[in-house]
């Protein structure tokens, strides 16, 4: 039996074929189709824009064949982070990158964790506070094709609204941690 797992995207468009040549180049993990095996979590991304739809994607990606590189919050991720920000080649080999969103992309850092501003170190000491949540990239035409959509489902204002609470909640508890990280850096 394959290895099959289940991922979701949150958007405006329903997304059948995703293209993974779209998206920022400077995220955590480069450019590539994002999405996370979290269908809690991927609610959280939404939001709402004017006359259009909120859409849950849901997708299957078969692992047969397919190299994966697995992250862990470490300095190892770290540097992969850093250099993709700062628009570092992408030398890594793999058509699926799993692992920790960086906290900065969730929750506002105003910019501090990968500005220069801190060391190294430091950065990484401020990306590993607040809640642990994963994505996978898809980076690669192979992975791509082994990428099946499976539905979508319109989100509600409603809904929306109840996890950005969520997320508006986590952000105050994490702006805590993070001022009093840096307080003592």
């Amino acid at each position: 039996m394959a290895d099959i797992i289940r991922l979701y995207h949150t958007g405006f468009a329903q997304i059948i074929e995703p293209d993974i040549h779209y998206g920022r180049k400077n995220a955590d993990f480069g450019q590539g189709f994002y999405m996370s095996d979290d269908e809690e979590f991927s609610k959280r991304w939404a939001r709402v824009r004017r006359g259009e739809d909120t859409i849950l994607n849901t997708y299957e990606l078969d692992l047969t064949g397919l190299l994966i590189h697995q992250f862990t919050r470490d300095s190892e991720w770290f540097s992969y982070i850093y250099g993709n920000r700062n628009r570092k080649p992408d030398l890594l080999e793999a058509d699926v990158i799993k692992g920790p969103i960086a906290n900065d992309t969730i929750y506002d850092t105003l910019g501090i964790t990968t500005s220069g501003f801190l060391s190294e170190e430091q950065s990484l000491q401020c990306l590993l506070i607040g809640p642990e949540y994963h994505q996978s990239v898809i980076k690669s035409e192979k992975a791509a094709s082994q990428l099946k959509w499976i539905s979508s489902e319109i989100l509600t204002p409603e809904t929306i609204a109840q996890y950005r609470s969520t997320v508006a909640e986590e952000e105050k508890k994490f702006q805590q941690e993070f001022a009093d990280l840096l307080s003592r850096i």
